[in-house]
This record gives C-alpha cells, structure tokens and sequence, in this order.
C-alpha cells in the first residue's frame, strides 16, 4: 500500500494534469476516503502549492491557473546536503531579512523525509558544534539582494538608498560589480557613480535598490572579492599603523589576514640576521613591511606576540608602549614562584 507522502504527490500529479477534480474522483484514485483527500490538500496548501477550492454541483479541486510545480525529488544524501546548507546558513548570518525563511524550508523538507534519515539528521545536529554564535548579524532583505544580483548580471546602474556607519542616509548611483558573503555578512562592491570611486558597502544597510537605464563595463583586474578584501585593508579607521616584520607571507597572513593588512617585500638593513622560524628556510624569510589601519590598537600586542618573529614598529608611538607593557607583564608572570 502507498505510503501517505506517495499519496500527497500522486495527488498533486493529478491536480496538475489540468481541470477540477471532484473529491469523490480523487479518493477512488488514491484509495482512500474522501475525508482523507481533504487532510492530503492541507497538507499541499502548507506546502505552498495554491489549491482552490471549487463550490457548486461539478464543485471539487484544482490548481491555480498557471501553476505547475513537479514534485522535487532528493536522495538521502542530497536532502541532508539541503537542511545542513540551511542550518549553516543561519548560523553564520547569511541568510536575508526573513528569517523565518530558512526555517520553513528546512521543515518542509524535513517532513517529507524517510523516519530513517530524519533520525540520523536529528543525532547529527546533536552533536554539531559552531564555533561562532547564532543570530549575532544584520541580514540583508530578499528583493534588494536579488535586485543587485540582476544587476551584476546584466551590468545595469542601479538607485541605491544606503545608511552609514554614523546614521547618515544618501541616494547614491552604484555600479555593481559583484556580491561577495564575508565573515557572516554579504557586501556589494562597485563604482560610486558620483564621486567616481570604488566603495564597498553593507546589504543590510541598503534600504530600497531599484535598476536605472543603462549599462556600464567592467573594470579588468581584481575580482570581486580581493575588492572587498583590499577596501577593508584601506579603509580609514582611527590609528594607522605600520610595521617591518622579517619572516615569510604566510607566516605574517596566518594572523594578519589580507581583509586587515597590506603587505610588500621592505629592503631593511638590520644590525644581526634573524634566525629562521622552526622548520622555515633562511631564504624563504625576508622583511616585511605591514600596513593597518585599526580603531583600537590593544589587540595588536597579543598578535604580535603570537608572530613570533623579528618586527619593528615605525608607527605610532602607542604601539610601541603597549607591547613593552605586555611584555613586562608577561615577564613579571615568569619570575612567580
């Protein structure tokens, strides 16, 4: 005997064959009585699928004109791949401004799934961990974000209402050259028509974007993405802070990445060579100049310390009286008994 979800989409392939089907006619086809054809056009109505119902002597159920939606098919496999992708989508914030969104995707899915693979999808989300905390970020509303995708696609100026950091609100003409998801929060990087410039900005603080007449070109080089990495390198931000560090790029990008600091190879003459890091050749190592700009300079110190390699502060003065801080304190914790 048919499963009741096998019932739900055989009702759902009639429905869809075109024409009213009386509840009687549906229940022989199915099998089941006609207050059970009823509870399965519940069940398609909570799935968003439009049933309408038809009163009067040839009165039954049909589907919404033009509307036709096959029944979605998934393998095990791929229905877990679907509710993890909506369960991460979540917790690091990149969902839109309904939120509610990805939690009723999940559930219709998870509904239809075999009792087997909701039990096994159950234990794994018992016991996966996140590293960061849900529900700490400002998301971006559906229609603006499809709005600018559309206009990346088919490179169309667009009217943009945006809100700063400081509660300032412009109208601004944006050339949008892509979108790119980064560190929890989704960003669009383009030319600001009026100034002329590039600039980076927040989905989640452009209010209303609608397409202008018009097409713009592409600028060649770096794509999107190394965009938004290099505006928040640059941006202006409280203290500027630059430093020579001898080691390799790597070593340096494992604790200042390229989204907080510009780097070039510095021709430095120092007064002793400095030992290569464990397992590091000597040659692979040469002096670094870094550049940041930061609207605290306490957290530098700890991240320096944990460089372990030759640096040099040229700038500012603070910098250097807060990592001769650390260290005598950490000095000062050495010597206890």
């Amino acid at each position: 005997m048919p499963r009741p979800t096998g019932r739900v989409l055989t009702l759902l392939e009639l429905l869809q064959s075109g024409g009213t089907r009386t509840v009687a006619e549906l229940a022989d086809r199915l099998g089941v009585e006609g207050r059970t054809v009823r509870r399965y056009v519940g069940q398609l109505i909570d799935l968003d699928v439009p049933v309408e119902s038809v009163r009067g002597r040839y009165g039954g159920y049909r589907l919404a004109p033009g509307y036709r939606l096959p029944p979605l098919m998934l393998s095990d496999d791929e229905a877990l791949a679907v509710l993890l992708g909506l369960v991460a989508g979540r917790r690091t914030g990149l969902t839109t401004t309904e939120r509610t969104a990805s939690e009723t995707a999940s559930a219709k899915i998870r509904r239809v799934l075999p009792k087997h693979i909701a039990r096994r999808l159950d234990l794994l989300l018992e016991t996966l961990a996140f590293t960061d905390q849900p529900g700490g970020f400002d998301t971006p509303d559906a229609e603006v974000l499809l709005a600018i995708a559309d206009a990346v696609r088919h490179r169309r100026p667009l009217s943009v209402r945006y809100t700063d950091r400081d509660g300032r609100r412009s109208e601004r003409t944006l050339h949008a050259y892509g979108i790119v998801a980064h560190s929890g929060r989704w960003y669009v990087t383009g030319e600001d028509a009026r100034i002329g410039e590039d600039r980076t900005f927040r989905l989640d603080r452009i209010a209303d974007a609608r397409p202008l007449p018009g097409s713009f070109e592409a600028p060649v080089g770096p794509g999107p993405a190394q965009r938004v990495l290099s505006g928040f390198a640059t941006a202006e931000y409280r203290h500027e802070v630059i430093l020579r560090v001898h080691g390799t790029a790597e070593q340096v990008r494992a604790h200042l990445p390229a989204s907080v600091a510009n780097l070039d190879e510095y021709e430095y003459e120092y007064e002793y060579e400095p030992e290569p890091a464990a397992g590091q050749d000597r040659a692979d190592e040469r002096w670094l100049r870094v550049e940041l700009r930061v609207e605290r300079l306490d957290w530098l110190p700890r991240v320096l310390a944990t460089l372990d390699r030759p640096f040099v502060i040229e700038r500012p003065e603070e910098l250097r009286d807060l990592v001769i801080s650390l260290a005598d304190r950490l000095a000062s914790y050495a010597r206890r008994a």
